[in-house]
């Protein structure tokens, strides 16, 4: 295991088809089950940051026909900027989620493929989000290929995922499924340019003591006094950032990662 906790390569991106397939069962309701056990207080709770680190990095005037939203659950991270988009699809494996409109905005529901294969054909969307959905993904090269495939040239791509292990995957976590860890910045920054997408936007964020104003503040990441400090600090914590994190020392650093990336 030392290869992936070091963070040289990513465990389950060379699975074999089986392997993949158990891992999909695993966490085809993962998180689905999680939002159930809180359901009666469930709020969206990353509009700011995505915001600040995504939405606001696009073309100001920009309208998108066809958006894919990847793992985005009942479609809520689309909210700020439902006006300037027509269609929307959410690829997302839980029954649960399912709603034929965000507002008044049509919504396509496709349930994935095990093995990450899109049914989409190429160049169909000018925009894609995926927001802390890949890490419950074993394959995650080939996923981010045909997200791309699938990326008009000229599209964006919005992407937020974890950046350290999450802890030891092979041992039960409290608040997480079974199969998820992060991914090493050093293997998504590899993916992306083998893939023909060029980042417009990269910055650090969910700084670890951030994390700790969940008790003291309802929904931190949508606070811009938050959002400022995490940013200072994710930005001058970043120089820590270690894959694996055992110790105190190792955890003081930016958790997470997020990207604008546009397909040439």
């Amino acid at each position: 295991m030392k290869k992936y906790f070091n963070g040289n390569e990513l465990y389950g991106d060379d699975f074999s088809l089986e392997e993949i397939k158990e891992w999909f069962k695993d966490e085809e309701e993962g998180y689905a089950d999680l939002i159930d056990a809180n359901k009666d207080s469930y709020e969206y709770e990353y509009h700011g940051i995505n915001m600040m680190y995504g939405f606001n990095k696009l073309p100001k005037n920009a309208v998108y026909n066809n958006a894919l939203g990847v793992g985005a659950a009942f479609g809520e991270e689309f909210k700020p900027v439902l006006n300037k988009i027509k269609q929307i699809n959410i690829l997302d494996p839980s029954e649960k989620f399912k709603n034929s409109y965000i507002e008044n905005i049509p919504v396509n529901y496709v349930k994935p493929t095990y093995d990450g294969t899109l049914s989409f054909p190429d160049n169909t969307f000018d925009l894609i989000t995926c927001f802390g959905t890949l890490h419950h993904i074993p394959n995650v090269s080939y996923v981010i290929e045909e997200l791309a495939r699938t990326l008009k040239p000229g599209g964006f791509f919005l992407l937020r995922e974890p950046i350290y292990s999450m802890g030891d995957w092979r041992n039960k976590r409290p608040g997480l499924t079974k199969r998820e860890r992060g991914i090493p910045v050093k293997i998504l920054n590899k993916i992306l340019l083998d893939n023909n997408l060029s980042v417009v936007s990269k910055r650090y964020c969910f700084f670890v003591l951030s994390y700790k104003l969940h008790k003291l503040i309802k929904h931190p990441f949508n606070k811009i006094m938050v959002l400022y400090f995490d940013r200072l600090m994710s930005t001058l914590f970043s120089i820590n950032m270690k894959y694996h994190r055992t110790t105190l020392l190792s955890k003081l650093a930016p958790t997470a990662i997020f990207y604008v990336v546009k397909k040439n």
